[in-house]
Protein backbone atom coordinates (compact mmCIF):
# COMPACT_ATOMS: atom_id res chain seq x y z
CA UNK A 1 0.00 0.00 0.00
CA UNK A 2 1.22 3.40 -0.98
CA UNK A 3 1.71 5.36 1.98
CA UNK A 4 -0.13 9.45 1.80
CA UNK A 5 3.00 11.81 2.10
CA UNK A 6 1.97 14.65 4.12
CA UNK A 7 1.47 18.01 2.51
CA UNK A 8 0.47 21.69 4.17
CA UNK A 9 -3.49 21.58 4.70
CA UNK A 10 -4.65 24.28 2.00
CA UNK A 11 -3.81 21.89 -0.75
CA UNK A 12 -5.56 18.68 -0.25
CA UNK A 13 -8.84 19.06 -2.36
CA UNK A 14 -7.81 18.23 -5.37
CA UNK A 15 -4.72 16.27 -7.64
CA UNK A 16 -3.92 19.68 -9.34
CA UNK A 17 -3.45 21.23 -6.24
CA UNK A 18 -1.64 18.63 -4.37
CA UNK A 19 0.98 19.01 -7.86
CA UNK A 20 1.35 22.71 -7.70
CA UNK A 21 2.31 22.43 -3.95
CA UNK A 22 4.74 19.69 -4.18
CA UNK A 23 6.29 20.91 -8.00
CA UNK A 24 5.60 24.74 -7.47
CA UNK A 25 4.80 26.34 -4.43
CA UNK A 26 7.69 27.50 -2.76
CA UNK A 27 10.26 26.73 -5.14
CA UNK A 28 12.51 30.00 -5.63
CA UNK A 29 12.02 31.26 -9.07
CA UNK A 30 14.47 33.52 -10.71
CA UNK A 31 13.63 33.64 -14.03
CA UNK A 32 12.01 36.53 -15.26
CA UNK A 33 9.56 35.39 -17.63
CA UNK A 34 8.12 33.35 -15.03
CA UNK A 35 8.04 35.60 -12.40
CA UNK A 36 5.92 37.52 -14.34
CA UNK A 37 3.82 34.53 -15.27
CA UNK A 38 3.00 34.58 -11.10
CA UNK A 39 2.52 37.87 -11.15
CA UNK A 40 0.06 38.17 -13.67
CA UNK A 41 -1.94 34.73 -12.13
CA UNK A 42 -1.55 36.33 -8.57
CA UNK A 43 -3.24 39.57 -9.78
CA UNK A 44 -6.20 37.72 -11.40
CA UNK A 45 -6.79 35.68 -8.18
CA UNK A 46 -7.18 38.71 -5.69
CA UNK A 47 -10.45 38.40 -4.36
CA UNK A 48 -10.73 34.90 -5.40
CA UNK A 49 -9.45 31.50 -4.29
CA UNK A 50 -6.03 29.97 -5.96
CA UNK A 51 -8.01 26.77 -7.29
CA UNK A 52 -9.73 29.16 -9.72
CA UNK A 53 -6.60 30.29 -10.89
CA UNK A 54 -5.02 26.86 -11.15
CA UNK A 55 -8.29 26.03 -13.31
CA UNK A 56 -8.11 28.28 -15.35
CA UNK A 57 -4.35 28.54 -15.46
CA UNK A 58 -3.67 26.75 -19.22
CA UNK A 59 -6.70 29.08 -20.20
CA UNK A 60 -4.96 32.14 -19.41
CA UNK A 61 -1.49 30.73 -20.99
CA UNK A 62 -3.04 30.73 -24.09
CA UNK A 63 -5.30 34.13 -24.07
CA UNK A 64 -2.15 36.00 -22.58
CA UNK A 65 0.61 34.95 -25.15
CA UNK A 66 2.32 32.60 -22.90
CA UNK A 67 2.51 35.49 -20.86
CA UNK A 68 4.89 36.90 -22.65
CA UNK A 69 5.02 40.08 -20.69
CA UNK A 70 6.81 42.11 -24.05
CA UNK A 71 3.63 41.00 -26.19
CA UNK A 72 0.98 41.93 -23.28
CA UNK A 73 2.63 45.11 -22.83
CA UNK A 74 1.70 46.31 -26.35
CA UNK A 75 -2.33 44.42 -26.27
CA UNK A 76 -4.35 46.64 -28.05
CA UNK A 77 -7.63 48.04 -27.48
CA UNK A 78 -8.75 44.86 -29.52
CA UNK A 79 -7.14 42.64 -28.02
CA UNK A 80 -8.58 43.35 -24.57
CA UNK A 81 -12.10 43.30 -26.13
CA UNK A 82 -11.55 39.69 -27.26
CA UNK A 83 -9.75 39.15 -23.75
CA UNK A 84 -12.78 40.67 -21.97
CA UNK A 85 -15.26 37.86 -23.88
CA UNK A 86 -12.82 34.92 -23.13
CA UNK A 87 -15.07 32.22 -20.93
CA UNK A 88 -11.68 30.69 -20.17
CA UNK A 89 -10.48 33.17 -18.09
CA UNK A 90 -12.05 35.92 -15.22
CA UNK A 91 -13.08 38.22 -17.39
CA UNK A 92 -12.66 41.53 -14.91
CA UNK A 93 -12.14 44.45 -17.04
CA UNK A 94 -9.97 46.37 -14.23
CA UNK A 95 -7.63 43.35 -14.04
CA UNK A 96 -7.25 42.60 -17.51
CA UNK A 97 -6.41 46.25 -18.32
CA UNK A 98 -3.51 45.85 -15.02
CA UNK A 99 -2.47 43.16 -16.51
CA UNK A 100 -0.83 45.52 -19.78
CA UNK A 101 -0.41 47.99 -17.43
CA UNK A 102 1.81 45.78 -15.14
CA UNK A 103 3.63 44.22 -18.31
CA UNK A 104 4.37 47.73 -19.01
CA UNK A 105 6.01 48.96 -15.38
CA UNK A 106 7.50 45.25 -15.77
CA UNK A 107 9.28 46.07 -18.78
CA UNK A 108 10.50 49.72 -17.00
CA UNK A 109 11.65 47.16 -14.21
CA UNK A 110 13.81 45.25 -16.13
CA UNK A 111 15.49 48.40 -17.79
CA UNK A 112 16.22 50.18 -14.85
CA UNK A 113 17.53 47.12 -12.67
CA UNK A 114 18.82 44.77 -15.34
CA UNK A 115 16.17 42.20 -14.74
CA UNK A 116 12.86 41.89 -12.73
CA UNK A 117 14.51 39.25 -10.63
CA UNK A 118 17.23 41.61 -9.33
CA UNK A 119 14.63 44.25 -8.26
CA UNK A 120 11.87 41.49 -6.83
CA UNK A 121 14.62 39.56 -5.07
CA UNK A 122 16.69 42.38 -3.89
CA UNK A 123 13.61 42.99 -1.34
CA UNK A 124 14.89 39.35 0.53
CA UNK A 125 18.54 39.99 -0.04
CA UNK A 126 18.51 37.72 -2.62
CA UNK A 127 17.83 34.68 -0.52
CA UNK A 128 14.28 32.84 0.45
CA UNK A 129 12.76 33.57 3.73
CA UNK A 130 11.97 30.26 6.10
CA UNK A 131 9.64 30.64 8.51
CA UNK A 132 9.10 27.41 9.36
CA UNK A 133 5.25 27.45 10.49
CA UNK A 134 4.13 24.90 13.13
CA UNK A 135 1.00 24.84 11.15
CA UNK A 136 -1.84 26.40 8.68
CA UNK A 137 -2.39 28.98 11.75
CA UNK A 138 0.84 30.18 12.00
CA UNK A 139 1.31 31.21 8.13
CA UNK A 140 0.47 35.23 7.86
CA UNK A 141 -0.86 36.66 4.96
CA UNK A 142 0.81 39.59 4.95
CA UNK A 143 4.66 40.78 6.15
CA UNK A 144 6.21 43.58 6.11
CA UNK A 145 8.50 42.84 3.38
CA UNK A 146 5.28 42.24 1.49
CA UNK A 147 4.11 45.77 2.71
CA UNK A 148 7.25 47.37 1.44
CA UNK A 149 7.00 45.68 -2.13
CA UNK A 150 3.26 46.11 -2.70
CA UNK A 151 3.78 49.98 -1.83
CA UNK A 152 6.93 50.28 -4.24
CA UNK A 153 4.97 48.44 -7.11
CA UNK A 154 2.15 50.30 -6.82
CA UNK A 155 4.30 54.00 -6.49
CA UNK A 156 5.56 52.41 -10.17
CA UNK A 157 1.69 52.10 -11.54
CA UNK A 158 1.31 48.58 -10.62
CA UNK A 159 -2.06 47.34 -10.12
CA UNK A 160 -3.81 44.69 -7.79
CA UNK A 161 -1.11 44.45 -5.87
CA UNK A 162 -1.71 44.67 -2.25
CA UNK A 163 0.49 43.10 0.58
CA UNK A 164 -1.86 40.25 0.46
CA UNK A 165 -1.33 39.61 -3.19
CA UNK A 166 2.18 40.14 -2.97
CA UNK A 167 2.70 37.95 0.08
CA UNK A 168 0.58 35.29 -2.03
CA UNK A 169 3.29 35.79 -4.83
CA UNK A 170 6.08 36.03 -2.41
CA UNK A 171 4.93 32.47 -1.55
CA UNK A 172 4.70 30.73 -4.98
CA UNK A 173 7.93 32.53 -6.36
CA UNK A 174 9.84 31.00 -3.23
CA UNK A 175 11.03 34.60 -1.80
CA UNK A 176 9.08 32.93 1.39
CA UNK A 177 9.19 29.58 2.55
CA UNK A 178 5.50 28.50 4.64
CA UNK A 179 5.27 24.95 3.99
CA UNK A 180 4.42 23.84 7.35
CA UNK A 181 6.56 21.77 9.53
CA UNK A 182 5.44 18.51 8.83
CA UNK A 183 5.08 18.82 4.82
CA UNK A 184 6.99 16.09 3.22
CA UNK A 185 8.92 19.20 0.95
CA UNK A 186 10.72 20.25 4.43
CA UNK A 187 12.78 17.18 4.05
Amino acid sequence: MKKELQRCGWCNSSELYQKYHDEEWGKPVYDDATLFEFLLLETFQAGLSWITILNKRENFRLAFDSFDYKKIAQYSDDKIQELLQDAGIIRNKLKVYSAVTNAQNFIKIQEEFGSFSQYIWGFVDHKPIDNFPKSLKDVPATSPISHAISKDLKKRGFKFVGSTVIYAYMQATGMVNDHVEDCWTRN
